[in-house]
């Protein structure tokens, strides 16, 4: 079923910096926005990063292992598999899993939340699609679609503030509860708020409450981000499962200088691109 509109004041539309989680957030906030940026620290915008520095392009995908296989045929791609599936050198949503080994000059980067929610607003502004479906090219009203995370939240701060953009929402994209509902993550707020800093400190009155919330947290968390993400229910999840290393690689706050940028149905480097459009 649809998901109903959200009430206009859920929308924020009195600010231009918004922020809110997960799929039902980006509906209410980001249709109508000159930029949305997607963040999931743990792990799809970490290893976006990682990917594109390595020079690769990747097409965002839900999380279904069959229909990613098949996407990545269609459009001459290489797909990721699952953490604990991949082989020596294959890749998967590890960050490390493309440090370790070649990477695909073009990847299909599946994953249940932040990858999803990107392949979704691809869709023209709806994060709310059907597994398995194929993408059309964002057109109209449709925001651009920017991923982020620690590695790279002030470079894409930077180019979202020289690009002109007027109005931008900041979406985490959270985690999944066993039952399917939305379970916020603190790592992707922390992740969102890195972002959202810059626009708080620049036009503070521009940023909805959300928002500035979100650029509170960071704030507090940046001391000991590392260790707080070592500690936190996502980062001991992953150590738990002998993943601790993309642990560390997601709290590499601000070492990167890509902006991943969805172009059509590809996420590439927006700031080898030239002037921001």
């Amino acid at each position: 079923m649809p998901t109903p509109p959200a009430p206009p004041a859920h929308r924020q539309g009195a600010h231009r910096i918004r922020f809110d989680w997960g799929p039902a957030g980006a509906a209410a906030v980001a249709v109508g926005c000159d930029v949305a940026v997607v963040v999931d620290v743990l792990s799809f915008s970490t290893t976006l990063t990682v990917a594109l520095e390595a020079g690769a392009v990747v097409l965002p995908y839900p999380w279904d292992p069959a229909g990613a296989a098949a996407y990545a045929a269609d459009h001459d791609a290489t797909p990721a598999v699952g953490r604990s599936r991949a082989r020596p050198g294959q890749p998967s949503l590890s960050p490390l899993s493309l440090r370790a080994g070649a990477v695909p000059t073009r990847l299909v980067l599946p994953s249940p939340n932040g990858s999803a929610l990107s392949f979704g607003l691809a869709t023209g502004g709806s994060p709310h699609v059907a597994t398995g479906g194929s993408p059309h090219v964002a057109t109209g009203g449709s925001p651009l679609v920017v991923g982020a995370c620690l590695r790279n939240a002030s470079a894409v701060a930077r180019w979202i503030a020289s690009s002109g953009a007027s109005t931008v929402a900041v979406i985490a994209a959270g985690e999944r509860w066993p039952d399917g509902s939305l379970r916020p993550a603190v790592e992707d707020l922390w992740g969102a708020g890195a972002v959202l800093r810059a626009f708080a400190i620049a036009d503070p009155g521009g940023c909805s409450p959300e928002s500035l919330s979100a650029a509170a947290a960071f704030d507090a968390a940046a001391p000991t981000i590392g260790a707080l993400l070592d500690s936190c229910a996502g980062g001991r999840e992953l150590a738990a499962k002998g993943f601790g290393g993309d642990v560390a690689v997601a709290a590499e706050v601000d070492v990167s200088a890509v902006v991943p940028v969805l172009r059509g149905i590809e996420f590439v480097d927006a700031a080898t691109e030239g002037d921001p459009a």
